[in-house]
């Protein structure tokens, strides 16, 4: 799909996305025959044409300017991580190449030393590296061949034992996919990497279809781990100043929980049985 394509694929859905009553708009004469604005709603909240606001979503309009991205992003009530992906996809595009990411020596010292599980995620969110208390509390990653968080939550059955709050996951890892992609539109991985995804989940398809982005941050997860139970787990992601498509992300339990004691229990069974596939308990 071309960016114009995509730009106006991702205003569709997000004028799907809106109740005519939060904004106080009239229910109409007739019944709505489709969710959410009407073309010619949104167009008069923007403040443009509906021919005009009809070219973009038909992907016909070009050099979009910065005061019409304004009012549409207003209008469509996105929020700021919304906001960057579609200046993003209307921005003027330069071909670039994706160059292997590596992991500098000194942060795998980092996630080493550090008493939480951590990891270090890349531009299409694939881990990158990862202490042994990571790699206990999610996958063996030192055992798969590939590391793509996408392929492993969409195409392994193993996610769904591992996460209970299944599909809310799903969802994070769609809408954080889309935001790395608008960050990188003339990138073709993300291209391949959908169309494999979409072929092999049909949850895939449905969620990349919604359009919804959202920048990986912080929030909550819920892990049941083979060894020691169920994780409820805060996450924060900071960006790495000298490459911004790298991510590390560090979980924590609350203090005094269950749950930190449970990491507790993990940490030493890691130190008294390192993990090899003969040891460590099928998901």
């Amino acid at each position: 799909m071309s960016d114009a394509a995509e730009l106006g694929a991702f205003l569709k859905a997000r004028r799907a996305a809106l109740d005519p009553a939060d904004l106080g708009l009239p229910p109409g004469v007739t019944q709505r025959r489709v969710k959410g604005l009407r073309r010619e709603e949104l167009a008069q909240l923007a403040g443009i044409s509906v021919d005009y606001y009809t070219r973009l979503e038909q992907g016909r309009a070009k050099n979009v300017s910065e005061a019409i991205l304004g009012a549409l992003a207003r209008a469509l009530r996105l929020d700021a991580g919304e906001e960057s992906y579609l200046r993003n996809l209307a921005a003027p595009k330069r071909r670039e190449k994706s160059a292997p990411q590596r992991v500098r020596p000194e942060l795998q010292h980092l996630l080493d030393a550090v008493q939480t599980p951590a990891f270090v995620f890349g531009r299409y969110l694939d881990v990158l590296a990862w202490n042994a208390l990571g790699g206990a509390v999610s996958f063996d990653f030192g055992r798969l061949e590939e590391r793509s968080m996408p392929k492993l939550v969409f195409t392994d059955e193993r996610a769904k034992q591992l996460h209970p709050e299944w599909d809310a996951v799903c969802r994070d890892v769609v809408a954080n996919l889309r935001a790395e992609r608008g960050k990188h539109p003339d990138d073709p991985h993300f291209a391949r990497l959908a169309g494999e995804l979409s072929v092999a989940s049909e949850r895939f398809r449905e969620l990349w279809a919604e359009h919804a982005v959202q920048e990986k941050a912080r929030g909550w997860k819920l892990i049941m781990n083979p060894v020691v139970g169920e994780l409820r787990l805060r996450y924060e992601t900071l960006r790495l100043p000298d490459d911004p498509d790298q991510g590390l992300v560090m979980y924590h339990a609350e203090p005094g929980s269950a749950s930190e004691r449970a990491l507790g229990l993990l940490a030493s069974w890691i130190a008294e049985a390192p993990l090899t596939r003969a040891n460590f308990p099928s998901l």
